[in-house]
């Protein structure tokens, strides 16, 4: 599999009065699934936009192996791409729609079955798309997306509509992906199925990346979860969050130095553990002064 690195540097675009990128900039490298979160009006479907070409930034670029997504030959080859599941002939089937995707870029028929196969569908690949559920022309949009098997592939909001059943398998083929060396952007709400999946996360906001980290790196916390008498123990330590009636967090120490405090002031507690954060916790951190951006945006 060829590697290719998708690039993002400094896009600024604007509709109207609306300033919808203000300066994003980030990396999709080969090998791996980044997750490219935000709050509704963060500038991710309008990023996704001008990468594919269909939309054009004011200042900034937006690479694809070293060049623009217009000037590359035979895209679907290179690009593969999900960005509107409702984006088809409804009166086609989908063994039919992916053909003339397939014919529009002199790719072989063969390639039709593999990606249906794949994708979950060759059971039902000669029923009208118009028929399927939100779920499955998600998965016939994946299908296209690989029919000429690109080493690059971009995903917009790809969990919507999935069954559980459809989410884990999700989950295991966006992995299989990275595992084949492709680079993977993915953009969700769903934060703990990127939590399990993504190796990277791009959080935006206000048409700018807020964070650009491991998932490991996001995740890691030394704040200690006590349970126990919660408003005696949060007098005992600086900076000390009551997050229950009986629960607090404590930042900044380990936990046996936490549980010595607490027995030499006679707190009673019933637990002193290390606290793991989860993605929507950090992206909830993270995005706290970005949301009112929500309102102004209009993509």
């Amino acid at each position: 599999m060829e590697e290719l690195t998708i690039e993002v540097n400094g896009l600024r675009k604007r509709f109207g009065g609306t300033l919808a990128l203000d300066g994003m900039s980030f990396t999709v490298c080969p090998g791996a699934v980044t997750g490219f979160v935000g709050p509704n009006g963060a500038g991710k479907s309008t990023t996704m936009r001008v990468i594919l070409g269909l939309d054009r930034a004011d200042a900034g670029t937006a690479l694809v192996g070293g060049v623009p997504y217009r000037r590359l030959r035979r895209p679907l080859c290179r690009v593969g791409s999900l960005l509107d599941a409702g984006a088809l002939q409804p009166s086609r089937t989908a063994r039919n729609h992916l053909l003339w995707l397939a014919r529009s870029q002199g790719l072989p028929a063969r390639r039709v079955g593999g990606v249906l196969e794949r994708a979950g569908l060759a059971g039902v690949a000669r029923r009208r798309a118009g028929a399927y559920s939100l779920g499955m022309r998600q998965r016939l949009g994946i299908a296209a997306a690989l029919l000429g098997d690109p080493p690059a592939v971009l995903l917009d909001e790809p969990f919507n509509g999935m069954d559980p059943e459809g989410i884990i398998w999700m989950r295991g083929f966006l992995r299989g992906l990275a595992g084949e060396g492709r680079a993977v952007l993915v953009s969700s709400h769903l934060m703990g199925e990127l939590q399990g999946t993504a190796d990277r996360v791009v959080i935006a906001g206000r048409g700018r990346v807020i964070a650009d980290a491991s998932v490991a790196s996001l995740l890691a916390s030394d704040r200690v979860l006590v349970r126990g008498d919660a408003v005696r123990a949060a007098a005992l330590f600086d900076g000390a969050t009551v997050t229950g009636p009986d629960t607090l967090l404590i930042a900044g120490l380990p936990a046996e130095a936490v549980v010595r405090r607490l027995s030499a002031a006679g707190v009673a507690f019933a637990e002193v553990s290390a606290h793991r954060s989860t993605l929507e916790e950090a992206y909830l951190e993270l995005t706290r002064d970005a949301v009112d951006y929500r309102a102004e945006a209009v993509r």
